[in-house]
């Protein structure tokens, strides 16, 4: 970890740190609440092996304080939180592991509420409904929007195109280069898509089998994952985990844009974005990208509930968020990164200045 656990809360305005542990089940869990201004603290369950106890809390606080950005800058009225549960998700899950999980989060009296991630699928989320109410994905039969991925993928390839407008004044994709990293559900449906818009795709994961699918599917070229950042393509897509823009493969990318879903890409958000910046590499604001899938899933709490058209016209938005970002970075001379962060920040501020005058 780069600094204590309570001097990175502090620097950020964290509210709360939970640790769970569930003995009988092997449950070792972290829920990050960074911030409840807009609503309660949401953001998805991810099951991962990370490599310490440390690794994982700081992953929690990352990602939470992403989730108060991402629903910001999105419009929508949610704070942000995360939850990471240590262990194999092929191996370690188990029914007593999720539902202990979720008398955790049901502690907590609404103050967090989840959704899959990483690790997580919506079969998981049915198994800790049974134990709390606060869940946000769900399956349709109980009462959710289903399958997320796909708008989670349309909303990073309406950011990838933002991204095309800014540098070859043009937002089509048909022949646009893209090395696309991580077939998992939200990389494997914006493969189809990036593919459907003419980009011709390179891809890589760590799972073979979906790689000789995408291979045998697609008719798509395959690298290995050590090989993804030194290919000779337009975009480069993440759409694995975070922190892979980094001083170790920025100077490997031969790219014009970086634009894909993946959380937390920079491994260090102001040195990372800046060595971007400095690059010519315009890159797509990772929270503001890959928001589609919160916004589909966090339509059924507006008025009026679930409307699949107004969800999915708000996903579209991404591409004119993104070009506000843009707007607001070349207008105060910051980078995108900072440039998005104003923007959220410039909602929260409004709305409880709003709140405390009402």
């Amino acid at each position: 970890m780069d600094a204590p656990v309570f001097d990175y809360m502090r620097r950020y305005n964290f509210k709360k740190l939970v640790l769970c542990n569930d003995s009988d089940s092997g449950l070792r869990a972290v829920i990050a609440i960074h911030s409840t201004a807009l609503g309660p603290a949401t953001g998805g369950t991810r099951m991962w092996t990370y490599a310490s106890e440390e690794a994982a809390i700081m992953d929690a606080l990352r990602l939470a304080r992403g989730m108060t950005y991402k629903y910001a800058a999105a419009g929508l009225d949610f704070g942000g939180g995360k939850a990471v549960i240590i262990g194999d998700p092929k191996r370690d899950k188990s029914e007593a592991l999720l539902r202990a999980f979720g008398r955790m989060i049901n502690q907590l009296g609404g103050e967090y509420q989840t959704g899959e991630d990483v690790g997580t699928t919506l079969d998981d989320m049915e198994v800790i409904y049974s134990e709390t109410d606060h869940i946000v994905t769900l399956p349709v039969h109980c009462g959710g929007a289903g399958d997320i991925a796909p708008a989670t993928a349309l909303g990073s390839v309406e950011a990838m195109r933002a991204c095309a407008a800014r540098v070859w004044d043009d937002p089509e994709l048909k022949g646009r280069r893209v090395a696309l990293q991580g077939l998992g559900a939200v990389g494997w449906s914006a493969l189809g898509m990036l593919l459907e818009h003419g980009a011709q795709v390179v891809v890589c994961d760590t799972d073979e089998a979906k790689v000789a699918r995408a291979v045998k599917d697609y008719g798509v070229q395959s690298v290995s994952p050590a090989e993804i950042y030194d290919q000779d393509v337009d975009i480069f897509a993440p759409y694995a985990l975070g922190g892979i823009i980094n001083p170790e493969t920025i100077p490997r990318l031969k790219v014009k844009i970086v634009a894909g879903s993946a959380n937390n890409i920079f491994a260090d958000e102001e040195r990372d974005a800046a060595a971007l910046d400095g690059r010519g590499i315009v890159y797509a604001v990772d929270y503001v990208a890959n928001s589609g899938g919160t916004i589909l899933d966090t339509d059924r709490f507006r008025k009026g509930g679930f409307q699949p058209e107004r969800a999915m016209a708000n996903v579209r938005a991404i591409f004119k968020r993104s070009e506000a970002v843009f707007e607001i970075a070349d207008r105060e001379g910051i980078s995108a990164y900072l440039a998005a962060n104003h923007m959220a920040e410039a909602r929260i501020e409004a709305l409880n200045r709003v709140r405390l005058l009402g």
